[in-house]
């Protein structure tokens, strides 16, 4: 299953994830921001980063991720919150955190020329 960040209007992710339904397709994760700025003020370099040192080293602690990512851990623990409530990031039951995702598409369609 793939993640699928892209820019549009709040209520379109539902609307992608009906057609799929329609198609018979499996559904990916979808999540919608209404302006690129929006977007990369949530997704900055620094939690790509994380989320990319998350998924080569499996699920572990906040604490282990710190280490890997070679970071504050207060900043990590910040940082994984933030994925944690997008979505884009999970917790098991024993408080490890993984990426459940194969990939991570971001989409960001261009304006027509006029």
């Amino acid at each position: 299953m793939k993640a699928i960040i892209e820019l549009g209007k709040r209520g379109s992710v539902f609307a992608a994830a009906r057609a799929q339904l329609a198609e018979g397709a499996p559904v990916d994760f979808r999540l919608s921001f209404e302006s690129a700025r929006t977007l990369f003020t949530e997704l900055t370099p620094a939690r790509m980063e994380l989320l990319d040192t998350l998924r080569r080293s499996g699920p572990c602690s906040i604490y282990a991720l710190a280490k890997a990512a070679e970071r504050n851990y207060s900043n990590v623990h910040g940082d994984v919150a933030r994925l944690l409530d997008l979505g884009l990031v999970e917790r098991q039951d024993d408080d490890t955190v993984f990426v459940p995702f194969d990939a991570i598409e971001i989409r960001m369609p261009l304006p027509m020329a006029a």
